[in-house]
């Protein structure tokens, strides 16, 4: 059942026995879930059905660290969330990644990857894309005849999930077995000395509101979202709820942006079929990316960033008209579900082109471009847990009286060092192939830079919009904001759905990571009810 509390559908006080605010990947996974099992479930979105710039609003932030996107359009507040503009690629973070690194301070997850590999294959089978035993069969691009030592540098992909408007239905799967409310901001937490959460409010634009009363609570807000409610949300936690250690809000991720050097070669189509930028098997989308080894990784002590390969304009050189006119259109419109659509089916036919024409569309990119164009590596990186990253409030505040975020994003110097080090062996295997060279970015020589943002080298020129760390996942509440199953140290019944569980990034996209951990937490409450 669908309420818009806008349209005053809903008021007074409801009952039920699982309570999940945010209606993104998370939290419709969660209640589909729990749903399925038999729970009584309230799904709360604070957006609409449809974006509106006055529910966007509340969205809004500063940013007083290092450079960052505008807090109001770096995610949506819809039905849907972020995932209604989501570009599709999914990735599993890797082995290394829930290690205990010596060599990267604050890492260590409290799970393994083989404990949530069964989630991952569920989160496949949800979007409808093979599982990782489905290698794409793209003739010459193995490891083995691409050619770098498997030793230095491994060779992998992206999947694509293309179907971009699935989590805006809100009649998707038995989403209809569950209580949806719309335009229902969350606008305080009745907490007990205990812990448990007995009931939050929820609020219209018409500032009419509703009091939820649930058995078990789940913040599934977006990582920073859900960091403002911990802190804002509670009256009676002026240090906000979570915070006994001072660890909420704190390492805060994100997945930076570089340039990383130019690929100086006279076999572009052998470097380009050796990582595909776009392939289709079996119906399903897929990209390449190369990562050093997990061995090379502990060798050298460095984190475990990605990169891929694109024709790009040389560094400093003015944009392309027809590009800097497509970005405008992407982040200049509003994010409603016409332009939306527009923007993905324009988008979908230059991939179908790119599939059908590269590699050699991408040599002649280069080579017709005279001296503006080269083709670069585009660095996805890992960046590492920093106590002085992280989320705090503004001075500002919404509508509702409540203080906006405030994003103080940091780096230290094992961010810089491992791009460095994954750039210097890719370079080492160009020489070995005799395929050519690999020139350096300058900026990872430059001491007075820690990172360099090049709007030329990605749509997306800071990073992936991937907001992580800030609730993080510990064993014991010394290093950490929830437990092992995502539970708040401090409460009995309050769960946190959201990247910002995670305790170290990895450099894979997180939605796919987002959706095993909500699968797996819908059945840790599943389980732990049916034994109460």
């Amino acid at each position: 059942m669908l309420c818009d509390m806008n349209k005053n559908e809903v008021a007074g006080e409801l009952r039920t026995g699982v309570c999940i605010v945010g209606a993104g990947v998370a939290g419709q996974t969660l209640a589909m879930r729990l749903a399925a099992q038999g729970r009584d479930v309230v799904l709360v979105e604070s957006g609409g059905l449809e974006y509106t710039s006055e529910t966007q609003a509340l969205s809004d932030g500063d940013v007083s660290g290092e450079p960052y996107y505008e807090l109001i359009s770096s995610r949506l507040r819809l039905f849907g969330g972020t995932a209604a503009i989501w570009g599709g690629r999914c990735a599993e973070l890797d082995p290394i990644d829930f290690e205990k690194r010596d060599f990267v301070p604050h890492s260590g997850w409290p799970i393994t990857k083989a404990e949530l590999q069964p989630y991952y294959q569920r989160a496949y089978e949800i979007l409808g894309i093979d599982n990782p035993s489905a290698k794409p069969k793209l003739g010459r691009n193995s490891q083995k005849q691409a050619g770098f030592s498997p030793s230095a540098l491994e060779v992998g992909y992206w999947r694509f999930d293309e179907y971009g408007e699935r989590f805006t239905n809100p009649k998707r799967g038995n989403l209809s077995d569950v209580q949806i409310l719309v335009n229902a901001t969350m606008t305080s937490m009745d907490v007990a000395d205990s812990g448990k959460v007995n009931a939050i409010t929820v609020a219209g634009a018409s500032e009419r509101q509703c009091k939820i009363v649930a058995d078990t609570f789940i913040l599934a807000a977006g990582a920073i979202e859900t960091i403002r409610l911990l802190m804002a949300a509670v009256p009676a936690r002026s240090n906000g709820f979570g915070n006994a250690n001072d660890l909420l809000g704190r390492y805060f991720m994100e997945h930076p942006h570089a340039r990383g050097g130019e690929i100086v070669s006279d076999k572009l189509a052998t470097t380009l079929r050796a990582l595909p930028r776009m392939k289709r098997h079996r119906g399903n989308r897929f990209a390449a990316y190369l990562r050093l080894s997990e061995d090379e990784q502990r060798r050298q002590g460095v984190l475990n960033s990605a990169l891929s390969l694109a024709p790009r304009r040389h560094e400093g050189r003015s944009p392309e008209l027809v590009r800097s006119l497509k970005e405008k259109l992407k982040h200049d419109l509003p994010s409603t579900r016409f332009w939306r659509t527009s923007y993905k089916r324009l988008k979908g036919l230059s991939t179908r082109a790119r599939e059908q024409l590269d590699p050699w569309a991408s040599v002649w990119a280069v080579k017709q471009s005279g001296s503006r164009r080269g083709l670069y590596a585009v660095i996805r990186a890992e960046q590492a847990p920093n106590e002085a990253s992280r989320v705090i409030l503004s001075d500002r505040k919404d509508r509702y009286g409540m203080p906006f975020a405030d994003l103080d994003w940091q780096f230290v110097d094992l961010d810089k060092q491992s791009v460095k080090a994954l750039m210097q062996t890719l370079k080492s295997e160009y020489q070995r192939l005799g395929w050519g060279d690999v020139r350096l970015a300058n900026w990872l020589d430059d001491v007075s830079k820690s990172w360099s943002f090049d709007p030329l080298i990605s749509s997306h020129p800071i990073g992936g919009y991937h907001h992580m760390g800030g609730t993080r996942m510990a064993s014991d509440a010394s290093t950490g904001v929830v437990d092992a199953n995502c539970r708040l140290f401090e409460s009995p019944n309050l769960y946190i759905a959201s990247s910002s569980v995670f305790p170290t990034s990895g450099w894979a996209n997180p939605t796919l990571t987002i959706i095993a951990l909500a699968e797996r937490l819908a059945d840790h409450i599943h389980e732990t009810s049916c034994a109460d």
